[in-house]
């Protein structure tokens, strides 16, 4: 790839990404009431989709042998428990992928 065709999808990706943010404060500028059909989707589809990242992230899960994927359940828990206990994205995120990694790189490695 050359530098030209670089910088070409370098500032595509940039103008797609501009285009998406801002597209919700054109559609809706300043106090025009929301369509319901967008009320809708602002409050289903946010916990639809972390559904869909568990199932994502469980999918390759072997449940059948060991270690039965405990280090995937247990991480799951422990986010779960995280965000539960202190309300805190970040926390719960990173103290999960922390614990992923330290099962299956030292307790289930082998």
């Amino acid at each position: 790839m050359s530098t030209w065709e670089a910088l070409g999808v370098i500032f595509l990706v940039a103008a797609v990404t501009l285009a998406t943010r801002a597209l919700p404060f054109l559609l809706f500028p300043g106090k025009k009431k929301q369509p319901a059909f967008i009320l809708y989707l602002g409050k289903y589809l946010p916990p639809a989709m972390i559904a869909l990242l568990v199932v994502y992230c469980l999918k390759g899960a072997g449940f059948t042998a060991f270690p039965f994927a405990l280090p995937e359940l247990l991480s799951v828990a422990a986010v779960a428990g995280l965000h539960l206990w202190k309300k805190n994205t970040m926390l719960s995120i990173g103290g999960g992928t922390i614990l992923y990694m330290v099962l299956v790189q030292f307790v289930f490695s082998g």
